[in-house]
């Protein structure tokens, strides 16, 4: 039986959204490039008031918020990244998300410069370990992903350790400027669904130039 399958028989309220952040283990890699997609759930939940407490069974931290009357699940796994659906496969379940549609990963994205940000329904892994896990215990690629520019390392062979190092002061404020796109574009998704968020957030400005597509 599909994890949605199994979310579909569970009992009790179920949520309208699970949105979930990706990024390492926050003691260690709190700030990192990698963990741009966490930081940007954590935002909005304290933007909303929502805590994000401890779920040990869910290898997660979680909260629960009324968003525009329905019923949103803020998520941050505390595995590392490659263990992402580990963590994803229990709150699918746990919370009654029965549609690929209805499940948010948000993450960071190289091939996006810091500063962009990107919403889209499906698609490919790109090499990304944390949506590479995620789509394999799920089995499929049809979520929705808030992609977070972190921008390309200098060589590509550094790809690893750039991801896990903090932007450079040059890079702060537009990754910090990224995360705001990132929560409003999601406010948008849950009030007005996936294609008015497309149009919104892939159509924001950087500087004085509009993103390229």
């Amino acid at each position: 039986m599909s994890v949605f399958r199994r979310a579909a028989a569970r009992r009790g309220t179920a949520a309208d959204w699970l949105v979930v952040g990706l990024g390492n283990p926050p003691e260690r890699y709190a700030g990192s490039r990698h963990n741009a997609g966490a930081a940007a759930v954590e935002r909005w939940a304290e933007a909303l008031g929502c805590e994000l407490a401890a779920a040990r069974r869910e290898h997660a931290r979680v909260g629960t918020a009324s968003v525009s009357g329905q019923r949103v699940v803020l998520a941050c796994p505390t595995t590392f990244m490659n263990e992402s659906g580990r963590s994803v496969g229990v709150l699918v379940r746990r919370h009654g998300i029965v549609e690929p549609a209805r499940l948010v990963v948000v993450h960071d994205e190289l091939d996006l410069e810091p500063g962009q940000v990107r919403m889209k329904a499906g698609g490919g892994i790109a090499g990304h370990n944390g949506l590479a896990s995620i789509a394999g215990l799920l089995g499929t690629r049809d979520f929705v992903r808030m992609r977070v520019g972190v921008g390309k390392p200098p060589r590509p062979e550094a790809g690893r350790t750039w991801v896990l190092q903090r932007p450079s002061r040059l890079e702060e404020p537009l990754v910090d400027a990224a995360l705001d796109r990132a929560v409003s574009g999601l406010e948008v998704l849950v009030r007005d669904g996936v294609e008015a968020a497309m149009n919104v957030t892939n159509a924001r400005r950087r500087g004085g130039g509009r993103q390229s597509p």
